[in-house]
């Protein structure tokens, strides 16, 4: 796990880890703890601390796939935001 310093819209992640094999990005803020998922229109996965609506985690499916085709990689958190190549450069380094 590797600490990082993400923002996706209004959310900020200090914690990467990216399973480069198959291409999965799971963001954390702090250390990583349990959450109750929800996917995503785009496919990916907001994890809530259990009971509220406070998010503690992301994971982003297939992210270097998406920004290569796209440029860019969209999640709805409600509402939907982007964030480029750049943006995710230091967590997708983080193996």
């Amino acid at each position: 796990m590797e600490r990082v310093n993400i923002t996706i819209g209004p959310l900020s992640f200090d914690h990467a880890d990216y399973d480069a094999d198959n291409d999965v990005l799971y963001l954390h803020v702090g250390e990583p703890q349990a959450g109750e998922g929800e996917e995503t229109p785009e496919g990916h996965v907001i994890r809530y601390s259990p009971g509220t609506s406070r998010v503690v985690g992301l994971t982003v499916m297939g992210p270097r796939h998406i920004l290569a085709r796209d440029g860019h990689l969209a999640v709805t958190i409600p509402e939907t935001v982007e964030t480029s190549a750049q943006e995710l450069a230091p967590a997708l380094a983080a193996v």
